[in-house]
Order: C-alpha cells, then structure tokens, then sequence
C-alpha cells in the first residue's frame, strides 16, 4: 500500500516563495517621477519624494527624480528642488518632443529610463497625468501597478513595496506586493503622504537622450486653453474644511456647512451621498472616490466616517466631528468629538467664530 502524498503547503504568505528570481536582484533605488507643467511642479511629487526617501533609507538605496521635458524647460531648476525634497540623483531627458505632456513620448522616455537604470520601485503621483503614464509604463514594461494607494511600506520579508489601496468600494483597505517583477509601480493621491521638510541638499544630474522623432508620435498638441473658471474648487490644499454629511437631512440644511466655512474662511466638501443626492457639485467630494484633503482643521458635520471618506481625510492635523449617533465611526479617529444635531451645532459654532474672530479684529485695531 502507497503512502498518500505529502500535503501541499497552503498558498498565501506563509507558502509563497519570497526569492526574488535572479534576474531581478540588479534592480535598486526608488525613483519618483516628477510632475511639472507650464512652469510649475505638481506639489505630490515633493510629497512623494519625502515617502520615496523613507522606503529607499529601509533599502539602503538611492532616491532619483526624474524629470523629462522640452528643450527650453527649467528642468535643472526642478532636480535641485527635489535633492531638497530628499533625491539623491535626478535622471533629466530634454527632447523638443517632450514640450507639453503626451502619453506616447513620455512613455516612451520613462521606459527607456527604467530599461537603461533598473530602478526597484517607481512612483507616481495619482494625477491625471500620472494616471495615464504609469498605465502605459506598467504595461509596456509588463509589471505591477498598484493604483490610489494611501500607504507605502516594505515588507520585511520580501524587501518588497507593500502598497496599500482601498478596494470594494472603500468598505476594506488591502495590502499589494508585486513579487515576481521589476520595478514595482505605484500610484499615490495628493495629500496622501506629507511634504517633507526641506533641506539644504545637493545631488547628482545624469542627462538622458531618448531618441523620438515628432514624426513617429501620432498624438499632436494644436492648443492650450486654460480653465476660465475663477471660483476653481482646491481641496486637497486647502488648509481649512468644513465637510457635510447626509446627517445634515436635505440640501437646504447644507447651506449651514457653507455659512460656517465663509466664516472661517474654508473650503467646503461633502461625502459620497451628498453628492449622489446632488446637494453639491462632485469636486468638492471627499474621499476614495473624491478628493484626498490634508487641511489644519477638517469640521466633519453629520458625516459617519466610513472607510470611503476616512481615507480621504483621516491625515488632517486636526478632525472635529458633529454627529447625533455617540457609536458613530468617526469618532474613532476624530480628535475632538460633538455628539449633538449638526442644524443646531453648527450655526452655533458660525455664531461663536464670528464673534471671536470680530473681537480679535477689534484689538488688532
């Protein structure tokens, strides 16, 4: 009689096979691609650079910025602002065909890049542009994207990018590692990770060509027209915000979350169900599926504090919450709580900071 075979070890972590394949182990250094356009650079990738440093120092690696652009564009001037922000080297790529963003051409001059230097992790911001670049990058190089994440760590037993991203509409967070392929890819929202402080730091320049030829780019650039729109909504930088909930019962009563934010002189957003409901317009739309905000002060009237809306608020310096429910989810994470109704709370704090802030304006007379 034969003995039954061994049993197979379970799969998941404990039966995974954590060598990293031999080929792979040439690749070091996390980079982070710097966004910039019409002179200026999106702010996420000065936040990037500060969480690219942390997970390079647990690596013992370098941190690269890389920066492509047209011929005429400051992109030197760009690379000592990112060794201030915690880059060790910066990878520049000048090319006329590289004036104005297009998928094509930048995904062309990132792949190279990755080809030439085998970096082990890259990072983009969450932003239209770094949506659509580390899309095709991903795929072009045949890796792993790990998309909106809101966390990034190593994992200890890999020395791979553990990237966290909420998934199942918001309700669970899960937790990504890209195993068998290199670099690892990922994209992260504004706000998500703190700027990080500056420093009085130098690093290294390489210069990069990339052949591209405007003739082999199918994608034409005819015209920019700027937003007209004086009254554009900036949330995610926004340093205070007055947030409202489907617990404030109808639109009308939204109109207190509003009277109190001109009063502080603040930003107004709204969870998912406000918006769905049409109170207000879907910018102003705080969390997984809005914007993620990182203000002094975020005011949260009548909102429950699901996962969907936490993430994209819970890194606030300070959370104030109203809700009449004491079991509410949000005050599990809030830092000073209001158990009351939000209709007679929050016109009672408009009050109260009208008053205060008309007194100081007197002495300062």
């Amino acid at each position: 009689m034969s003995e039954a075979p061994a049993p197979k070890k379970p799969a998941g972590r404990a039966g995974r096979n954590l060598e990293l394949p031999g080929h792979l182990k040439a690749y070091k250094g996390v980079w982070v691609f710097i966004e910039h356009d019409r002179g200026a650079v999106h702010p996420v990738s000065w936040e990037l650079l500060g969480a690219a440093r942390r997970l390079a120092d647990t690596l013992n690696a370098e941190v690269a910025g890389v920066l492509m652009g047209g011929a005429d564009e400051p992109l030197e001037s760009y690379a000592n602002e990112a060794f201030a922000c915690g880059a060790d080297l910066c990878y520049v790529v000048h090319d006329p065909v590289l004036k104005g963003y297009r998928n094509e051409p930048f995904t062309r001059g990132l792949t190279e890049l990755v080809n030439r230097y085998q970096p082990e992790i890259v990072l983009l911001g969450a932003t239209t542009m770094g949506r659509d670049l580390a899309g095709s990058v991903a795929t072009t190089l045949q890796t792993g994207l790990t998309a909106d994440c809101t966390a990034l760590n190593i994992d200890p037993a890999s020395r791979a990018l553990a990237a966290t991203r909420p998934t199942f509409g918001g309700s669970l967070l899960c937790t990504i590692m890209t195993l068998a392929c290199r670099p690892q890819m990922a994209t992260v929202r504004p706000r998500v990770m703190a700027m990080p402080k500056r420093e009085a730091r130098s690093g290294r320049i390489v210069e990069h060509r990339v052949p591209l030829l405007e003739t082999e780019i199918v994608t034409k650039l005819l015209d920019f027209i700027p937003d007209a729109g004086s009254d554009r909504v900036d949330l995610a930088y926004a340093d205070v915000i007055v947030a409202g909930g489907k617990g404030l019962k109808n639109a009308e009563n939204f109109k207190l979350v509003w009277n109190l934010a001109r009063v502080l002189g603040a930003e107004v957003g709204a969870s998912r169900p406000v918006v769905q409901s049409g109170w207000i317009a879907p910018e102003r739309q705080v969390g997984q599926t809005g914007r993620t905000v990182r203000p002094r002060l975020y005011i949260a009237a009548g909102i429950s504090g699901a996962i969907q809306h936490r993430v994209g608020m819970e890194a606030a310096d300070v959370i104030v919450a109203i809700n009449t429910d004491p079991n509410a989810p949000i005050f599990d994470f809030a830092h000073y709580g209001i158990v009351g109704n939000a209709m007679q709370v929050l016109p009672a704090l408009t009050e109260a900071f009208a008053a205060w802030l008309a007194a100081r304006t007197r002495q300062a007379a």
